[in-house]
């Protein structure tokens, strides 16, 4: 206790220098633990969304994720119900399992015959309450964009489409699209009007594409303005058509994929893509309860399905691997944090280093007379040691009060960015105190930065000569 509050005294002795050090500490660490928070916040969001889309694990025909995306039919899984049911009913998995679901992705042409305009669609057949459930995901508790597919309880021929494709197919006014360019607008309106005002560069929809569309409505029903045909080749390569009722169009996010969307019932694609064949998926979707699971349940998904489904050549892929970006993005995060975390500890270490040895320069005499009253050297490098983790324990915890009131005001302030390839903004939020590992590490390591900046000051004043040191009076 005495060499604490010697330690203490000592540094109350020059309140200015201390200070100043103090101040180093408390915006080194409060800038390291908002970035941090900040990081902590996007890779949450990213997980987040990526796994309301995807789910955790997905179940594929080996060689589909990489090769598969232009012939599904030539990956498709054969008897996916009973393989759903192995999974649900697996005593070890199914305490982790929250969404067990199907999907089919097809590639096409989907055409809007008044306007005369297609489109090339990435089209994807899905139960529509499963992928509901899927959208529920909020482990994080995060600011979740993610709107339920108005594709539960609809027709069987009802079709959900990207903003991106109403705009290609000019049904911005029938499907209420905001942010439409004029041109869009108007050329749909114009089109239901009279075909003489049509726009003179619309594409007409080919002969062979209208000669189908012909087939699968009734010569006497009235057509709705929002019924769309989405034109596929089958698994036998012979093309197929199918009329679908557009009933919304949904912004998705991400440009690329909002240009590209078309979502179905699963039924539907299924015939599309098969005709009178058998009916196949590409995907089964598993979701877990939480994140912390995927190891464990991996490992036994693939146990479970070498074990009883090791004909169909079945892989394990995670929401990582299907989602490259998040693996990237996290990437560049972390090489960021590191960057700007070495180079605070840094100037850190520098300015504790220079304060100690300030420190020891001024003290000579009083550690020479320390010395000669018999204390070792152990004690006088103990007694800076002791002196630099009291700065460093006032500094983090200044930093952590610092990090609280400046994150509170981010956190309530509303900004908001758009990241690359997105097209809507998102709050600019941390999360500091729900990432532990961030918030343990940076107090450990703000500690460790101080003791080691002290060490070499420390060992200075101890291995100091008592002559020599007392000569200084």
């Amino acid at each position: 206790m005495n060499l604490w509050m010697l330690a203490l005294r000592n540094l109350l002795r020059n309140r200015r220098r201390s200070l100043a050090t103090l101040l180093a500490m408390v915006v080194g660490l409060t800038a390291i633990l908002l970035f941090g928070g900040y990081r902590s916040n996007i890779l949450y969001g990213m997980e987040t969304g990526f796994v309301q889309f995807s789910g955790h694990l997905q179940v594929q025909r080996r060689g589909y994720f990489v090769d598969g995306g232009d012939n599904p039919s030539a990956y498709g899984i054969a008897g996916y119900q009973r393989i759903m049911d192995a999974i649900a009913s697996d005593p070890e998995l199914a305490p982790l399992l929250r969404v067990v679901t199907p999907t089919l992705q097809l590639g096409g042409i989907a055409g809007h015959m008044e306007s005369g305009h297609t489109r090339s669609v990435l089209a994807q057949g899905l139960v529509a309450p499963d992928i509901n459930r899927l959208m529920q995901w909020n482990d994080y508790g995060m600011v979740s964009y993610a709107q339920p597919l108005a594709l539960e309880g609809t027709a069987p021929h009802a079709a959900v489409i990207g903003t991106g494709v109403a705009r290609k197919l000019q049904l911005c006014a029938a499907l209420q699209v905001p942010h439409c360019t004029n041109a869009s607008t108007n050329a749909y309106t114009s089109a239901r009007t009279s075909a003489a005002v049509q726009a003179p560069e619309a594409p007409a929809v080919p002969d062979d594409v209208a000669a189908l569309s012909a087939l699968e409505r009734s010569p006497d029903a009235e057509r709705p303005p929002t019924r769309i045909e989405m034109l596929v080749a089958t698994a036998k390569g012979a093309p197929n058509v199918a009329s679908l009722q557009a009933i919304k169009a949904v912004n998705l996010g991400i440009k690329a994929i909002d240009d590209m969307y078309l979502a179905m019932h699963l039924p539907q694609a299924q015939r599309l893509l098969y005709g009178t064949q058998a009916p196949e998926v590409t995907s089964i979707v598993v979701q877990l309860q939480h994140t912390a699971q995927l190891p464990a349940a991996r490992a036994r998904l693939q146990a479970l399905l070498a074990q009883d489904f090791a004909a169909q050549d079945l892989e394990v892929l995670d929401f990582r691997t299907l989602n490259p970006m998040f693996g990237q993005t996290d990437e560049f995060m972390a090489s960021m944090f590191g960057f700007i975390a070495l180079l605070i500890a840094v100037i850190v270490l520098f300015t504790i280093a220079n304060t100690m040895g300030t420190a020891v320069v001024e003290r000579t005499v009083e550690i020479g007379t320390l010395r000669a009253m018999g204390q070792r050297c152990s004690g006088i490098r103990r007694l800076f040691l002791c002196e630099a983790l009291l700065l460093g324990a006032a500094g983090t915890v200044l930093g952590l009060l610092a990090t609280a009131v400046v994150a509170w005001a981010i956190n309530h302030s509303g900004w908001t960015w758009t990241p690359p390839g997105y097209s809507y903004a998102y709050l600019v939020l941390v999360r500091v105190w729900q990432d532990l590992p961030l918030l343990a590490g940076s107090i450990v390591g703000m500690l460790a930065v101080t003791l080691t900046s002290a060490w070499w000051p420390a060992r200075r004043a101890a291995r100091m000569d008592i002559v020599d040191a007392l000569r200084h009076a």
